[in-house]
């Protein structure tokens, strides 16, 4: 049952991951033998298989005038996830676009604990721009989300192919880690104040994300190109007069 919980994530949902699951469990058989090893009715079941067909999960095979499956390799799943992250990237502008002019309004989304903060991070990531900037909270990002949910950041900017000018509090430097890097994508300067920073503050085109402090606990996103281009005229005043890491 738990695994069929971790397929959904994947898009295999209820019976459509428990034929899966017993079509890779028996290796090589009938439709009705499958079906049977999944409980699942058999006119159920051929319209199930077509399915799995389509996304390249399994093979049909005729043997002694009957439709045997045979399950293919799980990392399809892999390739399958890839491939709809491609047509996502491929069409992300152009949503984006039609979302913009449908919401010509301001807007303010405000998410509460680690796991708000961590979807404030994705939607960064999914903003369609060559760079971002960012004024960092390097103490209250290392406590939450934490050091992995930052390097998988971190990984999935790069992959995007994004650049990161930062702005960070020397005062806040816990250890030597993400510092500038042409690999990774990130330019670094220290504010030309040590005050501590407590918000982290992310501007990518016509949005900036926010993510408070271990304290306050929340994420928030406000779409607004006046509010944006502000928070941008404000980062490249501080960017002139901070120096680099």
């Amino acid at each position: 049952m738990e695994l069929e919980h971790k397929l959904a994530a994947l898009g295999l949902v209820g019976k459509k991951a428990r034929f899966y699951l017993a079509a890779l469990e028996l290796g090589d058989e009938t439709v009705t033998r499958v079906a049977r090893q999944a409980g699942i009715e058999r006119t159920t079941a051929y319209a199930l298989f077509e399915k799995l067909l389509e996304e390249g999960l399994v093979t049909r095979m005729e043997r002694g005038g009957r439709t045997h499956i045979i399950a293919e390799d799980p990392d399809v799943l892999i390739r399958n996830l890839e491939d709809r992250q491609r047509s996502l990237n491929d069409i992300l502008p152009e949503l984006r676009a039609i979302y913009t002019r449908t919401h010509g309004t301001p807007r303010f989304r405000l998410y509460d604990g680690k796991e708000g903060i961590r979807t404030v991070l994705n939607a960064v990531l999914a903003t369609p721009v060559p760079e971002i900037c960012g004024i960092l909270s390097m103490r209250e990002l290392l406590a939450v989300p934490g050091p992995k949910a930052l390097r998988d950041f971190i990984n999935a900017r790069v992959a995007n192919g994004t650049r990161l000018r930062v702005i960070r509090s020397q005062s806040e430097e816990t250890h030597d880690i993400w510092r500038q890097s042409d690999e990774e994508l990130r330019e670094v300067r220290h504010a030309p104040s040590s005050d501590a920073f407590r918000i982290t503050t992310f501007i990518c085109g016509g949005m900036v994300a926010l993510v408070s402090s271990r304290r306050e606990n929340y994420g928030l996103i406000v779409d607004s190109e006046e509010f944006a281009g502000l928070q941008q005229a404000l980062f490249e005043t501080l960017w002139r007069t901070s120096h680099p890491a």
